[in-house]
């Protein structure tokens, strides 16, 4: 269940701080910030939602959704979703020179793999600009969606809107903007944000006066990123030179930026970085928000997750950091408190920069720690395992059962309503495991307490669960074992189909590329607790998408098998359909041209930019009809 306006109000008033909501609370809050965001109207701004709430979701809950698929466009767009040219993935971000040094680390340990050398790797650089997310391909243009499909908003075009350096349509990905001058001088009386302006231009309904002449100035454009100013070099200069080269990508720019994207530009060397479903390994945006502050703590508090680990959180005297006021922060676990004196009385220096923001840098001033021993949501003795505190008593703790079941419905991503509120009140009447939530129908929920509505709309969200396709892995992750997240699930499933999972013993999972023997001890342990209800659950009949096992592959005699392949254009099927049955068969379908690529699939209304580079690396290009024959 959505949150309430009030709550909202209360969070952006700073009633409510981040540490005030559950997990489930401030992924709705996130899901909430983010889609207002790209529908252009920002309800926080751009640094509190990546350096408080982003963070802080991203430090509890690293599985949530928002950190696993590409961040979905506002809900402005009432059009059928189509599918896109080609993939268009989020970027990875970076806030530290640390974190950058890592990702330099990484290019540096993949670029061994293929004998290039350090000095031979070369970088761009080019400013993150903070518009609407598109692709031209020539005819048409979309919205990035949730990067496979997104919106036709060519009507945008046949407004006038033209491309940036009057340059040519079909130049790929690029985002709408406004000038930051012309905003300012211009439009700044009548709209907030640049982006509530450039929410207008998408929209169907009929454009403003402002907006016609916006574009008739050539003041709003579509930006392609292939015309914006880069700074290139290889990746020594970007170590040498880092802080120089962002201010000298930034400084030129008349638009409105979200930091500096740099990416890799060795072919060979993208390719064997790859990508995973949310971003490409070989690109990272760099973001900077630093600032630092003595703080004192008033009490540290205990709380209970899901997995029965105690996370400590500070209490602290308000204090104003980089425009936010911070009551809380987390002392990420118990070890950390009892080595560093983090207790009542402490002071301790905080920090706004950094994946975990706001966070507790180091305590300058120790205080005596208070311990606790017993775990506040149960009541059970709490044991020490490594600096953790864990209560043991995952059957009947409410926290953790309300955690996972909360956990169950986020994972599965295919249904409304089963927040935290609504499974909170399900606990209240004994509603304790999965399988009991979807033995309810109106009737009980109804004598639960919940409207006539509600309890309608809550059996239909279970209904759609089942029947709305989801993949196995997701399906599996849902289930919340330790060890087995949602890439861990996938690449189990990759040798071995769901149902057979609980026969499997530990060697045989640490046998599997990916698992290590300590983690498939842990995750053996796992699928027998969750058995009985799983197989509960699965009798509910899911509409599970399979994951095809590498020993089916490997069986398979079809003269495409292991192939990589890129379907383009127009098709006279579904394309979406096209990419499934060629999976299906042994096909490794890809997104974009390299030197690895086997064969270029094209369709009708082919951008050049495909070809052209097919050509150039010797990839052989097959029409549909060429593609069906051969298979």
């Amino acid at each position: 269940m959505a949150l309430s306006s009030a709550i909202i109000d209360q969070i952006l008033h700073q009633k409510i701080t981040p540490e005030d909501l559950s997990d489930e609370q401030l992924g709705q809050f996130c899901q909430t910030a983010n889609l207002a965001y790209r529908a252009g109207e920002p309800i926080v701004s751009d640094n509190d939602y990546d350096f408080i709430y982003l963070a802080a979701l991203k430090e509890r809950a690293p599985s949530h959704s928002l950190f696993q698929s590409i961040e979905p466009e506002g809900q402005g767009f009432s059009e059928e979703k189509v599918l896109l040219p080609e993939i268009m993935l989020s970027t990875d971000k970076a806030y530290t020179w640390e974190e950058i040094s890592k990702w330099i680390e990484r290019l540096q340990k993949s670029a061994a793999v293929i004998g290039l050398a350090d000095d031979k790797i070369q970088i761009k650089a080019t400013a993150k600009l903070d518009g609407f997310a598109g692709y031209d391909d020539g005819t048409r243009l979309y919205t990035r969606g949730d990067g496979k499909k997104g919106s036709d908003i060519s009507r945008v075009f046949e407004r006038g809107l033209q491309v940036y350096n009057d340059a040519p349509r079909g130049q790929g990905a690029g985002e709408i903007v406004v000038k930051k001058s012309y905003f300012e001088s211009h439009l700044s009386n009548d709209f907030e944000y640049p982006r509530n302006f450039q929410a207008s231009l998408i929209k169907e309904k009929e454009l403003g006066p402002l907006a016609k002449q916006a574009i008739t100035d050539k003041a709003a454009v579509f930006v392609p990123f292939n015309q914006l100013p880069i700074w290139s070099g290889d990746i020594n200069e970007l170590s040498s030179h880092f802080d120089r080269i962002v201010k000298q990508v930034l400084q030129d720019i008349d638009f409105d930026v979200d930091g500096v994207v740099f990416e890799v530009t060795n072919e060979n060397l993208k390719v064997e970085m790859g990508a995973n479903r949310k971003f490409h390994r070989w690109q990272i945006a760099f973001k900077e928000n630093i600032d630092k502050a003595k703080v004192k703590v008033l009490s540290v508090t205990p709380q209970v997750g899901r997995t029965g680990k105690i996370t400590p959180v500070a209490e602290l005297e308000p204090t104003l950091l980089s425009g936010a006021t911070i009551h809380r922060a987390t002392g990420h676990h118990y070890g950390l408190v009892k080595a560093q004196g983090l207790g009542a009385g402490a002071i301790i220096e905080l920090t706004r920069s950094g994946l975990v923001i706001p966070k507790i840098n180091k305590v300058l001033q120790s205080a005596t720690p208070d311990i606790p021993t017993a775990c506040p949501s149960c009541s059970e003795s709490l044991q020490w395992e490594s600096d953790f505190l864990i209560c043991h008593n995952h059957q009947l703790c409410p926290a953790q059962v309300v955690g996972r079941m909360e956990w169950f419905f986020k994972v599965l991503a295919n249904n409304d309503g089963f927040g935290i509120a609504t499974i909170k009140k399900l606990y209240t009447h004994n509603i304790r495991k999965i399988s009991q939530v979807y033995a309810l129908d109106a009737d009980a929920l109804m004598a639960m307490g919940f409207g006539e509505k509600t309890s309608n709309n809550l059996v239909e969200q279970l209904k759609r669960s089942r029947s709305e396709q989801i993949e196995d892995w997701r399906f599996l992750a849902a289930f919340g074992v330790e060890r087995l997240g949602m890439g861990n699930c996938e690449n189990l499933l990759k040798s071995c189909p769901l149902t057979d999972i609980f026969s499997l013993d530990a060697q045989q999972i640490a046998n599997i590329d990916g698992f290590a023997q300590l983690s498939a001890q842990s995750i053996i342990d796992g699928l027998v607790s969750i058995k009985a209800e799983f197989d509960l659950i699965f009798k509910q009949g899911f509409n599970l998408e399979l994951t095809i096992l590498k020993k089916d592959l490997a069986e398979f005699t079809h003269p495409l098998n292991g192939k990589k392949i890129i379907f383009t254009g127009k098709m006279s099927a579904s394309r979406d359909e096209m990419k499934k049955h060629a999976k299906s068969i042994g096909i490794q379908v890809v997104s974009s041209v390299n030197a690895k690529t086997d064969y270029l699939v094209i369709g009708e209304k082919v951008g050049p930019k495909k070809i052209e580079a097919a050509k150039r690396l010797g990839v052989e290009i097959l029409t549909e009809v060429e593609y069906l024959n051969l298979i």
